[in-house]
């Protein structure tokens, strides 16, 4: 049995304070001696980077659409072994999901399959005992969701924070175990797919001032105590990392620096456990590839922040170019896709040549085209499935991928839910690149195609 104390941090919706509260939380514990192990409910890239940071440990993304039900409880035991407390950060409100009117893929969800305990982050800057009614419907909405406490974020006065409390406590019986007051600074800078990056700055001086807000202003010891409540897991088998280990015989370069961080830990971990050893370099900073890689990965990111300098390397351009002249498999995703293409116009109008080793050029929209789970086929062939396979994945990018006249797409890309489709990802010689984020714990025939002997 998986024993671990557990808490997964939600709120009625996004905005409410719920990931700086998490971050804080993690280093505060973790300033306990504590070793903590996060999570993030969802597919998103940017909260467990910092969570990364904040706890000292990598944080693991789970999600019971992308990956599965049975996925993510193997990660989950993975992950929590060793550990004193697992801090799970939810996405969205707590019962938003996969956006089809259901709870499905939602932090809700997610906290049934662990049987976490959730602690509710509440806004109250614009409202007093109304916020009673705010969680006692989220209490009620669905009974198998352990509403364990709450913590008011944002109050404006000591005379509000006390009517918000006592209304709480009078009307839906759940503990506030803390009052964050409205001036404290409990907010990291935004852009547009998110916060910035923990890989873009140092971060430090953020997580301790965070951590001495959530020591002054939240009880953890109860909240401790209510991470201890959590009834035991039963063990499973494992799968994605069943058996011993392979030998780390094939070596991938994986693209890792400020315009390229979106990662899933898991992902490297896989392909550890799969014989591939990661070796990581830079298309910002340096001027040649590991040497001996069989297969170079380029993640999301923000390369359209970074255009100006990734175009000025002309060195990794040349190197990247050449791997492929030889026949070097290369895997873009997002950010790579836009890397591997001829080029990218930034918002400012501003064209910058890329590696143009894909048919498609870039351009930054100033708004959010593709947001969501999709469903990707093959329409042929390709470096990571065979014609008809299917595999679940999750895009988010704000730039459009024009594709070059005659050039022919790989993938049906359709949503999850809804009726929209469309056709992209593309393929030049050995190598491709498509909008498609994956986890290989849902693609683990990519992962085989991408690893396969040439």
């Amino acid at each position: 049995m998986i024993n671990v104390p557990r808490l997964l941090v939600a709120a009625p919706s996004s905005g409410q304070g719920k990931t700086t509260l998490t971050l804080g939380l993690l280093r505060a514990l973790r300033r306990r001696g504590l070793a903590v192990q996060p999570f993030k409910a969802g597919p998103d890239y940017i909260d467990p980077g910092h969570h990364t940071r904040a706890a000292g440990r990598a944080s693991r993304n789970l999600d019971t659409w992308l990956i599965g039900d049975e996925a993510s409880r193997e990660l989950f035991q993975r992950a929590v072994a060793g550990t004193d407390i697992a801090i799970l950060e939810g996405v969205m409100g707590l019962y938003d999901g996969l956006g089809d009117g259901t709870t499905r893929a939602s932090s809700a969800e997610l906290a049934k399959m662990l049987r976490a305990p959730v602690i509710l982050v509440v806004d109250i800057s614009r409202q007093g005992a109304s916020a009673a009614a705010v969680v006692l419907g989220f209490k009620a909405l669905d009974p198998e969701v352990h509403v364990a406490g709450v913590i008011l974020n944002r109050a404006g006065s000591a005379r509000h924070a006390g009517l918000v409390t006592e209304a709480v406590a009078r009307y839906c019986r759940v503990p506030v175990l803390g009052v964050i007051p409205r001036e404290e600074k409990l907010k990291i800078p935004e852009r547009h797919l998110g916060l910035f990056t923990g890989a873009e700055s140092d971060w430090e001086t953020v997580y301790e001032r965070l951590a001495d807000i959530v020591e002054q202003h939240v009880d953890l010891a109860v909240l401790q105590r209510l991470a201890g409540t959590a009834p035991a897991l039963p063990r499973v088998n494992p799968r994605i990392f069943a058996g011993d280990a392979s030998a780390g015989t094939v070596r991938v370069g994986v693209a890792r620096d400020e315009a390229f961080s979106f990662l899933y830990a898991d992902n490297l971990d896989i392909l550890r456990h799969h014989g591939a050893e990661p070796i990581f370099f830079s298309p910002l900073h340096d001027d040649r590839l590991p040497h001996g890689c069989a297969l170079l990965y380029f993640g999301g990111g923000y390369p359209e922040l970074y255009a100006g300098a990734l175009a000025s390397n002309r060195a990794m351009l040349t190197t990247v170019r050449s791997y492929a002249a030889a026949g070097g498999r290369i895997y873009g995703e997002c950010g790579g896709l836009i890397y591997l293409g001829e080029g990218l116009t930034d918002l400012e109008g501003r064209y910058h040549p890329m590696v143009g080793l894909l048919p498609v050029r870039a351009g930054m929209a100033g708004r959010r085209l593709s947001l969501g789970y999709v469903v990707a086929r093959a329409l042929y062939d390709n470096l990571i499935l065979r014609a008809g396979e299917e595999v679940r994945g999750h895009v988010f990018h704000y730039s459009e991928a024009d594709p070059v006249p005659g050039s022919r797409a790989c993938l049906v890309v359709r949503q999850a839910y809804g009726m929209q489709a469309r056709k992209e990802g593309w393929q030049a010689g050995s190598v491709f690149g498509s909008y498609l984020h994956l986890h290989f714990a849902s693609a683990r025939q990519v992962l085989q195609r991408l690893l396969e002997k040439q």
